[in-house]
């Protein structure tokens, strides 16, 4: 059966998802960056106990995307202050799938399910973060509705790269 499965994930997940983060973040930007702003980023920042910290924090929910019986994505979703407005909003702070499952649904299906899980929690605004350069991010927000709205500096090393913040009004 070739179906994504989305589960949410438990603190028994934690390393699988530090190391899946870390592993689709080099994926996808280390050509785009120089070896020491990665290195700098992977070793400073987002670390591998780091990662596993925010697995189980208050105000994260993190989803999981399996594929016969394999790990092929992930998604980190934070309850977080509307960036917006006065109230509550959800933002999608990662949604990643690994290299050879890109382009098969795997982002769909995990879009559908952050949807889902910020309309549960009756939230008005799902919001993110994508680099300005990642056209095929931005065409695949563009597509479910996202909208750019404002931008911020994201440090990669000593990079100051420039995320767009998008926004979808549920």
């Amino acid at each position: 059966m070739n179906e994504i499965q989305i589960r949410e994930a438990t603190i028994a997940d934690a390393s699988l998802i530090a190391d899946l983060s870390r592993k689709t973040f080099y994926d996808s930007f280390a050509a785009d960056n120089t070896r020491e702003n990665m290195d700098k980023f992977m070793n400073e920042t987002f670390t591998r106990e780091r990662l596993i910290e925010e697995v189980g924090a208050a105000g994260n929910i993190f989803l999981l995307a399996e594929q016969n019986g394999e790990v092929v994505g992930y998604a980190r979703l934070r309850e977080t202050a509307n960036p917006l407005a006065a109230g509550e909003a959800i933002e999608i702070a990662r949604i990643y799938a690994v290299q050879n499952s890109i382009g098969k649904g795997v982002g769909s299906a995990l879009m559908h399910r952050c949807i889902d899980v910020a309309k549960q929690k009756q939230v008005p605004v799902i919001w993110l973060g994508v680099w300005e350069h990642n056209q095929k991010a931005i065409a695949f927000y563009t597509k479910w509705g996202f909208e750019r709205f404002s931008e911020h500096v994201f440090m990669v090393g000593d990079d100051a790269q420039t995320d767009w913040l998008m926004k979808k009004s549920l």
